[in-house]
């Protein structure tokens, strides 16, 4: 089925971006998409068919505002940090904001302009019994994004994304760029790393696929590593690889709760309370998505060469005293 508008809730971030240029360059769709700060979309502007509206998403009567002449909706909020909630709560008030009021509200806001399709990204290890505040809070958001059955809702749960402007392997990179170690907890924790261009295919794979409806898919890519490894090859592709040193448990966590109190928050004890479960998928990608994953092999090592181009241009910008 071909939409005609849809509304790209988090369209302006790394994985939103390239969803929307996926929306603009393969289907004839117009796409909304809000964001709090027009400085953060305006690189969107390019695609004549993306319109970017400054709305807090948050404020329902700001997102009703937003679903005017809607047919389809993507979700695509999420954080990786939230301040702790009172004692006995499955996760704090920042998870509860981002990653379970907001789909409550976008299903209602479905509900009252009558649309009928909604697609939500979750995270891989979603689970209510899950180690962590964040993947508590995912799986809540996944029962708020199925709660109403008149919706046709598809759900996603991709393992940590790489890309271009990640925020994963570059900042591995910067880190081995600064630092002659890398002291390291959850060390042997597993991810499956799934590239965003496969993320964004995804998407919009679903939205004209009305037979994704209902169901929930896993989305990897075809190796898997452990932490350790990954870090390690975030050094080697941007020029200057480091030892990594895995930490033990009571290291790990002091190390995550200095880091939680650092500007920029790299880590937080919630994180590495996630790494407690593997973050790999249970198969391989749905045969009815079309994808063939890419391998982390064929996209890093361009991008994060990037790190050690710059750091060549920037000795030649001192040798030359400019």
């Amino acid at each position: 089925m071909a939409y005609k508008n849809i509304l790209v809730i988090g369209g302006s971030g790394f994985i939103g971006s390239q969803v929307v240029a996926q929306l603009a360059r393969t289907t004839a769709s117009r796409v909304v998409v809000p964001t709090r700060r027009y400085e953060r979309s305006k690189h969107l502007l390019v695609m004549p068919t993306v319109r970017t509206v400054i709305a807090d998403v948050h404020d329902e009567t700001a997102l009703d505002a937003l679903f005017d002449g809607i047919d389809a909706v993507v979700n695509l909020v999420g954080i990786l940090h939230s301040r702790s909630g009172p004692g006995g709560s499955a996760y704090g008030p920042d998870f509860l904001q981002a990653h379970v009021d907001l789909p409550r509200k976008i299903v209602a806001a479905c509900k009252r302009h009558g649309v009928r399709r909604y697609l939500h990204m979750s995270a891989l290890g979603a689970s209510a019994q899950g180690p962590s505040m964040y993947l508590r809070s995912k799986a809540a958001g996944e029962a708020a994004a199925f709660a109403d059955s008149d919706i046709a809702t598809t759900v996603f749960r991709p393992s940590v994304v790489f890309g271009e402007a990640d925020r994963f392997l570059n900042m591995f990179a910067a880190l081995q760029k600064r630092f002659p170690l890398m002291p390291l907890g959850g060390a042997d924790a597993k991810f499956q790393p799934v590239y965003v261009g496969d993320v964004a295919q995804a998407f919009v794979a679903a939205l004209q696929h009305e037979s994704t409806s209902g169901k929930t898919y896993e989305l990897a890519g075809p190796k898997i590593y452990t932490l350790r490894q990954l870090v390690q090859l975030a050094g080697i592709y941007s020029g200057h690889p480091r030892p990594v040193v895995g930490l033990p448990p009571a290291l790990a966590s002091l190390q995550a709760f200095c880091l939680e109190h650092l500007p920029g928050r790299m880590m937080s004890r919630d994180n590495l309370a996630s790494m407690q479960v593997d973050n790999i998928a249970g198969g391989p990608m749905a045969a009815e998505l079309g994808i063939t994953p890419t391998a982390l092999e064929a996209i890093a090592p361009r991008y994060l060469a990037g790190v050690h181009m710059q750091q060549q241009m920037d000795a030649h910008r001192r040798g030359a005293r400019r």
